[in-house]
């Protein structure tokens, strides 16, 4: 099941996602330490500081003009070494912002959270895809998300956000994601959860070497044979950085590479801190496969 398959979409909220052709989820981070862009979207300082909706939502604006067709909102920073937030934290953080979307953009809602209660409340008011790093592991994340009509994204991370990098190791990388997501969607399925509404990553830089990133770069038509969409996330992180010495700032260059390699090798969505750019290589990346993308939405 490829990106070029006409007859696949996926149902996220009250939109429906042509996945006929590659499509960007644009990331929009509501917390004050992500690597890349933390800190951005707050107002005020030390313990006043808070996240400011009206930017959240001017971003977003911006992100569906131009091209994102899913925005990810994310309150807790999952880089490596990331610290811990509360769930009230998370939660103050994430639903003003998912119910502002909601209510004044029409475009799909993901939230990008392990939590059962934040997953519950934002789908509550509109988000339509969860995306979790921990793949629904956590006790109750299944019998949350299977009781709504949301989508699932299923990730692998191997360890835990604060110490993931301090020892990365398999025996076949490529073998253990795709064994721990084919079982993750088993979960899924066991739990009355249809295949229409899952989708998988094999977490690029989440408890992976540079060396373990490549090679799941270079493999991940493998997973197609999954039979899901594939979601892929590569924007500006170090397995770009290592190989460029560019800071994320300035990682745009290589993160377009990487993503064209993705959709070669069958990503249906791109997560993207730069839609714009990525809207751009996506329309030449389709003028090259003589995909038609004109008029489609």
């Amino acid at each position: 099941m490829s990106a070029t398959n006409s007859s696949l979409s996926m149902q996220v909220g009250e939109v429906l996602v042509n996945l006929a052709y590659p499509r960007i989820m644009g990331i929009l981070n509501v917390t004050p330490d992500s690597f890349s862009d933390g800190g951005q979207l707050f107002v005020g300082k030390g313990k006043g500081a808070g996240v400011s909706v009206d930017k959240a939502l001017k971003l977003a604006r911006e992100m569906c003009k131009d091209g994102a067709a899913i925005l990810d909102i994310g309150g807790e920073s999952t880089r490596p070494g990331a610290a811990a937030v509360t769930e009230q934290e998370e939660l103050d953080r994430v639903l003003p912002v998912v119910e502002a979307i909601a209510k004044n953009i029409e475009i799909g809602i993901s939230v990008d959270t392990s939590s059962p209660r934040v997953m519950e409340e934002a789908i509550s008011l509109g988000a339509g895809l969860v995306n979790d790093v921990r793949a629904l592991s956590r006790a109750g994340s299944v019998e949350a998300v299977s009781a709504s009509r949301a989508s699932i994204c299923l990730m692998h991370m191997q360890g835990q956000p604060s110490t993931m990098q301090e020892g990365a190791v398999y025996e076949s990388v490529v073998d253990e994601v795709y064994n721990y997501l084919a079982s993750r969607v088993q979960a899924c399925l066991d739990a009355g959860i249809v295949r229409e509404r899952l989708l998988i990553d094999p977490g690029f830089g989440f408890g992976k070497t540079l060396a373990h990133n490549y090679e799941l770069l270079r493999e991940l038509k493998r997973f197609q044979t999954l039979g899901l969409p594939i979601l892929v996330g590569v924007s500006r992180k170090s397995m770009i950085g290592l190989v460029t010495g560019r800071s994320p700032a300035e990682r745009l260059a290589g993160t377009l590479s990487a993503t064209i390699h993705a959709l070669e090798n069958g990503a249906s969505i791109v997560r993207a801190h730069d839609v714009a750019a990525t809207a751009d290589a996506i329309k030449v990346h389709c003028a090259v496969k003589g995909i038609d993308i004109t008029g489609h939405s």
